[in-house]
Formats: structure tokens, sequence, C-alpha cells
């Protein structure tokens, strides 16, 4: 049969050759027995695991010379896919003369890697890099079987998106130091998202603990909290800059100003001010005043006075405040 009439020609132009090849000539496909194990001296593991997303399981097997936990020999069945089994295959073959140790460490995205043609072209399409996790979580479970612990204790961060491997400290701190806003900016940082899509948002491949816009919403909600705090910390401390503050800070702020250095020049000679609203037109702050009392018809309101006002405002609060009498 040919391949197109299964699936489509640019879809099945998405998988290297190096998954083909794998999927159609598995190296390490086969179990070792008790028998082989002894032979080689080495101890036999054991391990399953499945995919309850979509029904695929695999079976490791690692024959582990216990004098230095070196795994000496790697072979798997798998009940799955034809991605299931090329990414078994190469998880097999990645095993193969590392410790128990080292081989804990592999990740899908190392499998995935292997069985690239080229270092710039993914093996497989995007929808099915959650083939190659089953392949890491199953040698989590071999090393736990042969550790006798058991297999979360090799998991030292919270995982978000499994086929990334692409941890929620990752996420959270990506936000933070980049100010993103949404889940869409988080995929082009971090490639959480990219594949599978099911740690995006509820209702994907498979279901999760954790959603990419549940973590965006908490983080942006702990910075706005902080931001708010920052805010009113600095205000009751006096370092809040102009442009940081709210309409009813900055009004405040100018008001201490007039009320020490403008508004007793004004009351002795009969007049005085007041702030009708400040409106940001940056680099600019501009504002709006009215005179009061002799200030109200007096010609150097839009010149000495003005001047003066105007130079007391941008030297003790903002350089960049415009003073505009209507």
């Amino acid at each position: 049969m040919a391949k197109n009439s299964l699936i489509s020609g640019s879809i099945w132009d998405e998988y290297s050759n190096q998954v083909v090849n794998r999927m159609n000539n598995p190296k390490h496909q086969g179990e070792i027995t008790e028998e082989r194990a002894a032979a080689l001296g080495a101890k036999l593991i054991v391990a399953d695991f499945g995919a309850e997303s979509c029904g695929d399981a695999v079976r490791l097997y690692w024959a582990v010379d216990e004098k230095d936990d070196r795994i000496l020999e790697s072979k798997f069945k798998s009940f799955g896919c034809g991605t299931a089994i090329a990414s078994s295959d190469v998880m097999a073959e990645l095993c193969i003369g590392k410790t128990v140790d080292q081989a804990v460490k592999i990740t899908n995205i190392d499998v995935e890697f292997a069985l690239r043609d080229n270092a710039e072209t993914p093996a497989v399409p995007p929808q099915k890099m959650h083939c190659s996790v089953m392949a890491y979580d199953v040698i989590k479970k071999a090393a736990a079987e042969y550790k006798g612990v058991d297999m979360e204790s090799f998991e030292t961060e919270v995982i978000v998106c499994e086929c990334a491997r692409v941890s929620l400290g990752t996420i959270r701190e990506v936000i933070r130091i980049n100010d993103l806003t949404t889940v869409e900016q988080i995929t082009d940082y971090t490639k959480a998202g990219a594949f599978c899509k099911s740690c995006i948002r509820p209702g994907g491949h498979e279901e999760k603990d954790i959603y990419l816009v549940d973590i965006l919403a908490d983080v942006r909600a702990e910075m706005a909290e902080e931001k708010m705090k920052s805010a009113a910390d600095a205000s009751a401390a006096g370092t809040l800059s102009f442009e940081k503050m709210t309409l009813v800070q900055r009004i405040k702020a100018i008001d201490s100003v007039l009320d020490s250095d403008i508004r007793p020049m004004l009351v002795m000679d009969g007049g005085n001010m007041e702030i009708i609203d400040i409106k940001e037109n940056l680099p600019h702050f501009d504002l709006y005043i009215r005179y009061l009392g002799s200030c109200s018809g007096c010609s150097s309101g839009s010149s000495g006075t003005l001047y003066a006002i105007e130079s007391v405002l941008q030297q003790k609060i903002d350089e960049n405040i415009r003073v505009l009498p209507i």
C-alpha cells in the first residue's frame, strides 16, 4: 500500500527518514531473558509504562552490571504507533553503555533529537511529540525498579510541558523577566505548548494538573499585586517617580509643592490658584490650572508667574511638567 494512501504526503514529509527506518526496522526490539542476563553477569530489569491518552504501551528491558550500575544491554517491546516504536528504539539504544543514573537523565528531547536527519529539522510533526515522552517515562520506571525507589523521586521539578521538558519554575521566571502577557509569548520563549498543545488549556490531547493559561493568570496577578505594593511603599517613602504615580498621587505631590513654594506668594498679592487636571502628553505631563482672585486678571499669569510656577515644579517634581492656565 502506498504511503500516501493512508496519510497525506505533506504530513508524511514531516517525519524524518530516521523515524521511518526505525519504525520499519527497529534495531533493539525484542526482550532480554533471565538466561541472557545471567550470561552477561547482569541483573535483569523489566519496566512497563503506558500512555493513558492514546493507549500506547512500552516494555523496557535492561541487563545491568551491578558492580558499576552500567547498562550492558537494552531492548524494548511496544504496543503503539510508528512514532512510539521509533522513539522506543532510540531510547533503548541511548541507554546502552550508560550507568542507571546517566540513563535517567535521557529526556524525550534527546530521543527526538537523535531521530532527526539534521539538527535544524524536527523528526516528527508537533502533534506526535508526546510519543517520545513515554520513552522518557519508562526509563524512570526501569531506574526506579533497579534502585527500589519511587519513579517520582527522579523528578526534581514540576514539568508543565512534557513534550519540551519545560518546568513550572522556568515558565514562571520567563513570564516575570520578560513581562509576558500571552500564552503565545510563553511558547515563543520556552517552546512550552509548541508540540501536542495539551499543556496550553483544558481539553487537549492529555489532561494536565496545571495549564499555561492558569500559570500566566497567576503570575500576572502576583506581578500586579507586587507592583501595587511597591508603588504604595515608594509613595509612603516619598521615592515614587512622578511617571509611576496615579492621578491622585500626582495631584497631591504638586499641591504639596504649590503650598510650600507658590501659593504663599500668590496669597500675599490677593490671589491663588487651583489644579484643574493633569494629562499625559508623553514625554510631557500637562498641568492645567486656574488662577483665582487677583491672579485671574493679572498679565504676569501668562508670563513671569507662569514661568516661576513651571520652573519650581520641574525642579522639585519632574522636568517634563508643563503648566497651562485656562
